[in-house]
């Protein structure tokens, strides 16, 4: 069989066309072979292992975000270097130590210049989506209250400006003006033992 000119444009057509084309070819000859019916239908089982895949990443991603979303963060003066080490990535036994060495932390402004000293302040950003200094109602720094999730600089700053707190349940009662129900949760984990 000689392929006329028209038939060379079949090369620049999809796989899947040009399967089809030649199982169509064979078959004036009687000779449609399993080949050519496997070949027409590999693009099919590829879309179909190629979605199952996204699937797979899909369903890790999702996994990942929720096991995050579940950990809580840590406390500076308290965590253990295997807490740091497992809940922090890219952490390295190092940093673990300057971590540990300046304890106890007052303020998140302590935290940020000691380990200032050995990375950049975008690494210690990252640090602190993982750990927290305590908060003392009364005595931290508008900063350091403003690791609490929803508050701002201006709110930490009124915060700052209402003390003294009589109690705890005082501050958390002024917090809850200014934070959700969901944030205030979190708040009281951040504070200290006192």
């Amino acid at each position: 069989m000689m392929l006329r000119p028209s038939t060379v444009r079949a090369a620049i057509l999809p796989s899947a066309l040009l399967c089809a084309f030649l199982a169509t070819a064979c078959s004036s000859t009687g000779e449609k072979t399993a080949t050519n019916t496997a070949n027409a239908n590999a693009p099919a089982a590829n879309a179909n292992q190629v979605n199952s895949n996204t699937a797979v990443v899909a369903g890790n991603a999702n996994s990942a975000a929720g096991q995050n979303a579940s950990k809580a963060k840590l406390n500076l003066n308290t965590a253990t270097g295997e807490q740091f080490l497992a809940q922090i990535p890219g952490l390295g036994n190092r940093m673990v130590h300057e971590f540990e060495e300046y304890r106890p932390y007052k303020s998140v402004q302590q935290f940020r210049r000691e380990m200032g000293k050995y990375v950049k302040p975008e690494q210690i950003i990252e640090y602190e989506k993982y750990v927290y200094v305590p908060i003392s109602e009364n005595d931290s720094d508008a900063p350091t209250l403003q690791q609490i999730p929803g508050l701002d600089a201006t709110e930490a700053a009124a915060l700052v400006a209402g003390r003294p707190y009589a109690s705890r349940d005082a501050f958390l009662a002024k917090l809850a003006e200014k934070v959700s129900a969901d944030e205030l949760v979190v708040a009281k984990t951040y504070l200290d033992g006192k």
